[in-house]
């Protein structure tokens, strides 16, 4: 008895017994696995999805991960001097021994699925459920405090540098109002509006408005 199936974008003829190398599987050396995905079984009967084989399933036993041969790709393009390149990649495979076809009850079987490793499922498979990142808490709204003046009095003051001043503890116009050259300067800093504080008189309309 045979089966085709298909596992990393590849289809494979195998039969029990037959040693395989597939694009590299989510498992470790040792461990049994099972292809769910078969597209035709062969042998006394002959049955072939529609796409998949309903009930089928290959079992085999990792070997082990391996790697295949280097391939080199040289690259020289025409009228460019020094212009060449070369590279080597060594594609990276699990090597399996099939021990078992089924031609139905492989949803039973309880054998883990054959998922290549970097497949969405294969990655979870490694990871071993990884866990959820705890969510951040959300940033707390800068409201003003019971008794605070309406900042946006002041002249170019929005709701965004009204949230500002907040954070940095200004609730009130006498606060403006007894600002130093070295606070106008710090909060030039701090509002990142250098010069804005002076050219909109913010110490004179504060002065106004808190009487």
């Amino acid at each position: 008895m045979f089966a085709v199936l298909k596992t990393g974008g590849k289809q494979y003829k195998v039969q029990a017994g037959d040693i395989l190398r597939v694009e590299k599987l989510a498992a470790d050396a040792g461990e049994k696995i099972q292809f769910n995905d078969i597209l035709m079984l062969g042998g006394d009967k002959t049955v072939v999805g529609a796409p998949l084989v309903d009930g089928a399933a290959v079992q085999a036993d990792v070997i082990d991960q391996i790697k295949g041969e280097k391939v080199i790709k040289f690259v020289k393009r025409r009228r460019k001097h020094s212009s060449k390149r070369t590279v080597g990649h060594r594609q990276k495979l699990t090597l399996v021994k099939i021990t078992e076809i089924l031609a139905s009850g492989a949803d039973k079987s309880g054998v883990k699925a054959a998922v290549g490793a970097g497949s969405v499922a294969g990655v979870a498979v490694a990871a071993a459920a990884p866990k959820k990142a705890a969510k951040k808490p959300a940033a707390k709204k800068a409201e003003a405090p019971a008794g605070a003046d309406d900042l946006k009095k002041l002249s170019g003051v929005g709701p965004a540098l009204e949230k500002k001043l907040l954070e940095a503890g200004v609730t009130s116009f006498a606060q403006i109002a007894a600002w130093t050259d070295a606070d106008v300067a710090e909060f030039d800093e701090k509002l990142s509006f250098k010069g804005r504080i002076e050219r909109e008189g913010w110490v004179e309309q504060a002065k106004e408005l808190a009487k």
